[in-house]
């Protein structure tokens, strides 16, 4: 669908959720690898029920999620889901999924300029967030090299594996982003 948004860097095109990426999706959080840091794995029906609320189409102050599908541009192969919810006014959390063959190779990172860049320019976002679970380096590692800063850690504010975990939270804003961005 023309109308649906899309953000393109060097080797990714990232396109709006849609009916036909629905194998991947529910690959991508019933992978108990992919999942580790998230969530424990849900039933199928909340899955589902998750993946239709990010199909509707997506404009700047949605609701819902703008969820895109982040593809190799060479290939089309679909590699990771990434985009971010607006929470308030000006205020959105972003968030990115990878599958394990995908990660460790600049693609989320990739992905992530370019919904910074879309978000602090066409999006109307001032201030980006984001919320990691203590231990999940590689997500650290990959928003602070973004510009996110760490911000606090809520204790034992997270249930997963059986087990209470802290989470890290990270915030952008536009202008520490683009005082930072190299630009062409």
């Amino acid at each position: 669908m023309s109308s649906r948004l899309q953000l393109t860097s060097d080797r990714l095109i990232c396109t709006q959720i849609e009916e036909r990426d629905w194998a991947f999706y529910q690959s991508l959080l019933m992978s108990s690898q992919v999942q580790y840091y998230i969530s424990d794995i849900k039933p199928a029906a909340e899955i589902r029920a998750g993946f239709e609320s990010r199909l509707p189409p997506w404009t700047p102050g949605s609701k819902h999620w703008l969820c895109l599908v982040v593809r190799e541009a060479n290939s089309g192969k679909a590699l990771g889901v990434t985009g971010y919810v607006q929470s308030e006014t000006e205020c959105a959390e972003v968030g990115f999924l990878f599958a394990p063959e995908a990660q460790g190779k600049g693609f989320a990172g990739e992905s992530l300029l370019a919904v910074c860049d879309f978000a602090f320019t066409g999006g109307g976002i001032r201030r980006l967030s984001a919320t990691v679970t203590a231990g999940n380096l590689p997500s650290r590692r990959l928003l602070e090299k973004t510009g996110f800063v760490i911000e606090g850690e809520l204790r034992e504010s997270y249930r997963l594996r059986n087990a209470w975990h802290n989470d890290w939270l990270f915030g952008l804003l536009r202008r520490d982003y683009f005082s930072r961005r190299p630009r062409d």
